[in-house]
This record gives C-alpha cells, structure tokens and sequence, in this order.
C-alpha cells in the first residue's frame, strides 16, 4: 500500500505561483510512475502531468505545458508540481496518484492522494 499526501496549496493571485509536494509512505516511490491530477466543481478529474519512476521522461497536458513543472525526488519519497504563470482557470483540487505506467489515463493510476485546494484569483 502507498499512502499519498498533498499540500501547498492555497489562494494566490492570476500571474503568481504555488509549489505543491505529494508525500509518500507504506512504500517507497521508486518504482512508480507518478502523476498530478485536477479536478474542479462541476468538472470530470483532468490530467495534469506526469512522471516516470526514474524522473527521466515527463508528459503535460496542453493547458499547462510551459507553465507547470513536474518533478521527484525518490530520495525523500517526494513528488513535486511547480505551478508558474497561473490562471484563473487553474483554480481545482489538486490530487498525485501513484500508478505502474507513465500516461496521462487516470484509470492507470492505483493509488491517490486526499488533494489540495488551488484557488487563483483574477
């Protein structure tokens, strides 16, 4: 079992940034791939990015290429999303998810996270 856990996130303003950690324990994360998901009101949960295990090979969705950094350290079990240039529309709880392959399909991913509430104000 992996127990994932979500935090940074918080109120900033469109054009600000925010740094989102996902912790890990039960078991170490490197052998996974991991990804970061989004979901807001009203909305079916939307890819975000992903990882593969090694940190060697990353995938964003379109929306967000150029903005957002995903990153890992397998040393301290840490999965990280740098949220740069936000949007108004960025605003969604944000949830990591630990999964056996690196892909973009939520159904691919085992284990998840409680999430983070993002909120960017215009």
């Amino acid at each position: 079992q992996v127990q994932l856990v979500e935090s940074g996130g918080g109120l900033v303003q469109a054009g600000g940034s925010l740094r989102l950690s996902c912790a890990a324990s039960g078991r170490t994360l490197n052998s996974y791939a991991m990804g970061w998901f989004r979901q807001a009101p009203g909305k079916e949960r939307e890819f975000v990015a992903t990882i593969s295990w090694s940190g060697g090979y990353t995938y964003y969705a379109n929306s967000v290429t150029g903005r957002f950094t995903i990153s890992r350290d397998n040393a301290k079990n840490t999965v990280y999303l740098q949220m740069d240039s936000l949007k108004p529309e960025d605003t969604a709880t944000y949830y990591c998810a630990a999964g056996r392959s690196t892909t973009d399909s939520i159904g691919s991913y085992r284990y998840w996270g409680q999430g983070t509430q993002v909120t960017v104000s215009s």
